[in-house]
């Protein structure tokens, strides 16, 4: 097993210059601590056998010491920590100057936590299942027992699949288990769809990444059902940094739905995950998050995939709560005939600053993208979307269609969108449709004069105004979701 910072940090090919080359220049936003419902009032209290905070060479092999990682690894980690050093925080989006590096926790294992983790959900730390239970998210699990998996802190605690689809050569795994169980093909795409070098918290997370999700469908499988994953930050001002790797092969379809969720302290925590996705030719791939982090957590998450010829791969997102959030899924569409989709739906509340988009570079001919924006601001809270489509010289008649429509529900709140264009073809055709508007006061009444009460009329209309995302999404997360814009809407009408 060899893992080790390649001289392609420092020499990019054609496609990864423009990754994150581009330097998007926006007004701050000072960001408060002040914490939301949502979320539980505070974290269990659990126990920890190792508990490691403060970002230093020490951490880091303390953490690679006790993950059991090769000389390698703990090397990759080391010289990821030098390029963060080296590089400058982001000069767009949020305020995250009060984001304290050195007073985070990095690594935190449950002191009920084995080696042996539980593939019997009866079987987990009750103290860790409480937490999951209080947040409701454990019924679409114990319906679908076979296909999740659950991370606390920096620890796996639950990871099983059907013996059945295990039999067709699928793999789902925690990455600590894959990087030991199937080193040839965690080796081949670790950190090279993201590397260190991409920017400050791709270079954080190679330094401190932990766990995650590994998952591996072999050529001319299809499934039916979606993986899933939970992942639950507990510890105060804890930082989580967990890796997803999926490599899809030819002819393969696969979808996965992850659930992200913290709780509410007084200091500031951390989520910088990380993302890379690769999917053969002919096959397709829909990823699926929900964000529901508490105001107190900085959602800093790097997301990438590169599209071989003549597929689909599809980002499905939702945030949500997060104080401060920078997040761009990013498609590279490297061959012929590839295709890429980005539905969003992004709410902004009171002492939220949401700073998401998307970005699509298109490399290959007859490549097309779509882009679909949903925010929603409430009680002051600010929303800005920002997107890039890059058409690079030899990608003729590509196609790019992005539609951003943001909804208002007061006069304090803030919308923005911040679109860039570059095409070095002339033969490309590129759309951009925006809108912006508050909710008809006309359509409450309406709605109040059927025997509706005014906050349930107003969440209606939000529902409705979402509907087109949602209905991407299982059913137990598209209710659970339609509940959570219900609860927001409590105290926000005018």
């Amino acid at each position: 097993m060899i893992f080790y910072l390649s001289s392609s940090f420092s020499k990019k090919s054609y496609w990864e210059k423009y990754l994150f080359s581009y330097n998007w220049n926006c007004d701050s936003f000072y960001i408060s601590e002040k914490l939301k419902n949502m979320n539980l009032e505070k974290g269990n209290q659990i126990e920890y056998d190792i508990y490691l905070k403060g970002l230093t060479e020490e951490t880091i092999r303390k953490m690679s010491a006790d993950l059991g990682e090769t000389e390698r690894m703990l090397n990759h980690r080391l010289q990821s920590l030098e390029i963060f050093k080296q590089m400058a925080m982001p000069n767009f989006g949020p305020d995250i100057s009060d984001l304290d590096f050195d007073n985070l926790v990095y690594y935190a294992k449950p002191k009920t936590w084995t080696d042996t983790y539980a593939n019997d959900w009866e079987n987990v730390p009750e103290e860790i299942k409480s937490t999951f239970q209080k947040l409701g998210i454990p019924e679409a699990e114990q319906k679908y027992l076979a296909w999740a998996g659950g991370q606390f802190d920096s620890t796996a605690v639950y990871h099983k699949i059907k013996d059945t689809r295990a039999n067709m050569g699928i793999i789902f795994e925690d990455m600590k288990e894959a990087v030991v169980k199937y080193p040839d093909i965690v080796q081949k795409y670790f950190m090279k769809v993201i590397t260190p070098a991409d920017h400050k918290f791709a270079a954080l997370h190679g330094a401190v990444w932990s766990w995650g999700t590994f998952i591996y469908v072999p050529k001319g499988v299809k499934l039916t059902q979606p993986l899933q994953a939970y992942f639950r930050m507990n510890t105060v001002a804890g930082g989580q940094f967990e890796h997803t790797l999926i490599v899809i092969e030819d002819e393969a379809e696969a979808q996965y739905i992850e659930w992200c969720s913290a709780p509410k302290y007084n200091s500031i925590s951390l989520h910088a995950g990380c993302v890379e996705i690769l999917v053969g030719k002919n096959a397709k791939m829909r990823y699926s998050s929900v964000e529901n982090w508490s105001l107190n957590t900085y959602n800093l998450n790097t997301k990438r995939a590169i599209v071989e010829e003549q597929w689909l791969m599809e980002w499905v997102s939702w945030n949500l709560w997060s104080g401060a959030t920078m997040l761009y899924p990013c498609s590279v569409l490297k061959w012929d005939y590839s295709k890429a989709d980005n539905l969003s739906v992004v709410l902004a509340s009171k002492n939220q600053n949401q700073d998401v988009g998307a970005k699509v570079i298109h490399l290959g001919k007859y490549t097309s993208s779509n882009i679909i924006s949903k925010s929603i601001s409430t009680q002051g809270g600010i929303s800005t979307y920002r997107w890039l489509v890059k058409i690079a010289k030899n990608a003729e008649w590509a196609i790019s269609g992005v539609n951003c429509d943001a909804l208002l529900l007061d006069d304090k709140s803030v919308s923005k969108t911040i679109p860039v264009i570059e095409s070095e073809n002339a033969d490309a055709i590129v759309s951009h449709e925006a809108s912006a508007g508050k909710v008809d006061e006309h359509q409450i009444f309406y709605l109040m004069s059927r025997g509706l009460e005014e906050e349930k009329a107003m969440s209606l209309l939000v529902n409705g105004f979402i509907s087109g995302v949602v209905k991407q999404l299982p059913l137990e997360y598209a209710w659970e979701l339609n509940r959570l814009i219900e609860l927001e809407m409590e105290g926000s009408v005018w």
